[in-house]
């Protein structure tokens, strides 16, 4: 693997009685695109949580390449060069879309804010809507915006919670266009989601997390073929999961691995903002 961008050692954290995150540890390697995959509640928006300082880990360390940054505050973490998405966009809604990007512009004159905010927004075709209400773009929009808004920030690696949740095919290629983008240019991406047939092509490795512990971790190739991981995904001894041993673990984009049935909406977005993820 290359150099670490970043590295987990041990993370745990509780609520309550439940254990949502129980002693994980991995490594994203430095330019590359890594995706966290698992069912629902298996704890991986928790994980990110805990990386990006929304939440203080209950035993364990957070390293942004060699500096250990468990306990720091989001916005000392976002300056040392980590940035982040949600499952629900946080863009200001009553604000434009161009001052939601100059919002979060700092430590740059107003010229370089500019500049940097109006080429962002162009790559993903928003700089006709830079006058537009955050509340007033679609879903889609929204999640580009947001998106965009963390790159101001300039960031070394970008941490992406479901980008593709939600979104229509139109939204997805242009986010695609911008995260193959970026890896080009050498950003270390780091993303969530459910849509398989994406996660399987889009990334070089994959994590794979159940009931808060890290199951497996791989190329995309071994992952699809791993037993561990077809039980979380299919059931542990069920019919299911002996019927699909061998097989590629591939789920129609906006099903909810995870639950009774695999299948979904892919427009509509989805449900788990407020789970332990």
């Amino acid at each position: 693997m290359s150099q670490a961008a970043l590295r987990v050692e041990r993370l745990t954290r509780a609520f309550g009685g439940l254990t949502a995150v129980n002693g994980v540890s991995f490594e994203v390697g430095a330019g590359g695109i890594t995706g966290l995959i698992g069912p629902n509640g298996s704890g991986k928006t928790t994980a990110f949580n805990l990386i990006t300082g929304a939440l203080k880990p209950d035993d364990g360390q957070v390293y942004l390449g060699d500096q250990a940054i468990s306990g720091w505050p989001q916005h000392r973490i976002a300056e040392r060069g980590l940035a982040r998405t949600f499952q629900i966009s946080r863009i200001f809604g009553q604000l434009t879309v161009w001052d939601n990007m100059l919002v979060v512009a700092r430590q740059r004159s107003d010229r370089e804010a500019r500049e940097l905010a109006t080429t962002l927004l162009q790559r993903v075709n928003l700089q006709d809507h830079r006058d537009h209400f955050g509340a007033d773009l679609s879903y889609g929009q929204q999640k580009l915006l947001e998106f965009v808004r963390a790159l101001m920030l300039e960031p070394t690696i970008v941490l992406l919670d479901e980008p593709f949740a939600g979104v229509n095919p139109t939204m997805r290629n242009t986010m695609l266009d911008l995260i193959n983008g970026l890896h080009d240019e050498g950003k270390t991406i780091f993303l969530i989601d459910h849509a398989m047939s994406i996660i399987m092509t889009l990334c070089d490795r994959l994590l794979v997390m159940d009931m808060g512990e890290l199951i497996a971790e791989g190329p995309p190739s071994e992952i699809q073929q791993d037993e561990r991981v077809l039980d979380a995904y299919f059931g542990r001894g069920s019919a299911s999961s002996t019927q699909i041993q061998g097989a590629s673990l591939s789920l129609p984009d906006g099903a909810a691995p995870g639950s009774a049935a695999v299948g979904g909406d892919a427009s509509a977005p989805s449900p788990r903002g407020r789970g332990l993820g």
